[in-house]
């Protein structure tokens, strides 16, 4: 039972709201983008400032709460709330400010990736962000941020120059190379292991309108249009970028009528460069004489937001993930064997390509491991009705399993559900688990932080020697 006046005083001293349940905006304020998700927590701290932050994380670690961090509410497994905790709800904190001479953006952590892109797109400019307009930056960036820019510009947190870090004993600090760098390489690909981020500082890069959009063939050409995708895209030019999909085309506008309900595969492209040199980069496309070539002219932003009214907020999502790093013909087979069962018309499954520019990172410069990965496969099932949801979740768990031995073993930590287990966790950090663990012990060791793919802190791990400097952790693997 949490003590009334306490909660009043918490909610006296912060610019934002207090929402609790019996309250007129609380099932609103609970709910998450995955509607599988429905979770009643006792507090909903709606911060509208740092101050707000440090407040709601001081009183839930006083109260020995369990405290989710809630950016933009898209985490495939809901883990920005939870049961009978305070959730600490950024959703207030969403100002962006951009510097165009230094090609640089700070965030707040409240940001959702539309909010980027109106800030940015202004000058010209762009950030490496994901494929879906209304997904928050911090969950993104915290677990790696793969998008349209990636064989480019690389992930997200390749992009990321430092950050304001609320930690558990409610201090603010700021983490970058310079400054609590431990805890800076631990932010990229650690996930919300380690204090609630109120600020990102982006690098940014000359991106305005590009050339973008579908093309589909039909199911029955798979085998062919994967062996020729698997080969072509890791030799296209990085300015250009396209992900594989299965999916059933949705009868909107701009796909004709005659494709609308049809299983098909489809790339997505988008093209970065100078246009007068697309067409040269789109010939090998046209010559696999697609059914539908949809690439046009358009603002990063408007290609951003293509699939958000495709998946609104509050439809039944279960995931599974993989990295990949070749796609052979027996896995092209399965791979058909899965499409021709696409459960629902909402259902679908996309190969991310992440070669490029996020492949000339060390492994062992961020937290984020699979460098090697060519590809981040993830497999959704999709609904609106509830009733569904044992349906597409089997078939989501039949297709991962039937290709996870074609996998590099671990997954994008974004894409993880809650009941995939802490080996799973381990196995997408592989060795650099270790040292995220000693880290984890430095700035959270009570492990407050700990509704996430959970890190937990290494109580067998031998202690710093200086346990006044953060800084002082194990170092890289070579």
């Amino acid at each position: 039972m949490l003590d009334r006046a306490r909660i009043d005083e918490l909610a006296a001293g912060m610019r934002g709201d207090v929402v609790r349940p019996g309250d007129p905006a609380y099932d609103d304020t609970r709910r998450v983008y995955n509607g599988m998700i429905d979770r009643h927590p006792a507090l909903i701290a709606r911060c509208e400032d740092v101050a707000d932050v440090i407040a709601a994380v001081r009183f839930g670690v006083d109260r020995d709460l369990d405290i989710a961090i809630r950016g933009g509410g898209h985490n495939a497994g809901g883990l920005g709330v939870c049961d009978a905790g305070l959730v600490v709800d950024l959703g207030g904190m969403r100002g962006v400010r951009v510097d165009p001479q230094t090609r640089r953006a700070r965030a707040e952590g409240g940001c959702l990736l539309r909010d980027v892109d109106h800030a940015t797109h202004a000058f010209g400019l762009a950030t490496p962000v994901g494929f879906i307009s209304t997904t928050g930056l911090a969950g993104l960036l915290l677990g790696g941020g793969t998008g349209h820019l990636t064989r480019k510009y690389g992930l997200t947190i390749d992009n990321l120059i430092s950050a304001d870090v609320v930690l558990a004993d409610g201090k603010l600090v700021h983490a970058s190379a310079d400054e609590h760098a431990d805890l800076f390489w631990a932010l990229r690909g650690g996930g919300g292991n380690f204090g609630v981020v109120t600020s990102f500082e982006l690098a940014l890069h000359p991106v305005d309108t590009v050339i973008a959009g579908p093309t589909m063939w039909p199911l029955d050409r798979s085998f062919e249009v994967m062996q020729w995708y698997r080969e072509f895209i890791l030799g296209a030019p990085e300015d250009l970028n396209g992900f594989f999909a299965f999916l059933v085309v949705p009868p909107v506008a701009p796909y004709p009528p005659e494709l609308h309900g049809k299983k098909v595969c489809a790339v997505v492209w988008c093209w970065l460069g100078a246009a007068e040199d697309a067409n040269a980069a789109f010939e090998p496309i046209r010559a696999m004489n697609p059914m539908l070539f949809g690439l046009q002219p358009m603002p990063l932003p408007a290609l951003d937001r293509v699939f958000d009214p495709l998946y609104p907020p509050g439809w039944q999502w279960y995931w599974r993930a993989d990295f990949v790093e070749s796609i052979p013909d027996a896995a092209i087979d399965l791979h058909i064997d899965y499409a021709e069962m696409l459960p629902t018309p909402y259902s679908t499954m996309h190969l991310y390509p992440s070669d490029g520019a996020a492949q000339r990172v060390d492994p062992h410069a961020t937290a984020y491991s699979y460098r090697e990965a060519n590809w981040n496969q993830v497999i959704v099932g999709v609904d609106p009705d509830p009733a569904n949801r044992q349906l597409i979740a089997d078939w989501t768990r039949g297709y991962w399993a039937a290709l996870h031995p074609h996998s590099l073993g671990g997954a994008y930590v974004n894409f993880l559900m809650d009941d995939e287990g802490a080996d799973r966790t381990r196995a997408t950090y592989r060795d650099n688990y270790p040292r995220l663990a000693a880290i984890k012990r430095i700035y959270d060791p009570e492990n407050r932080f700990h509704i996430n793919k959970n890190i937990a802190p290494d109580v067998e791990a031998e202690a710093p020697t200086e346990a006044s400097s953060p800084e002082r952790v194990p170092p890289a693997p070579a």
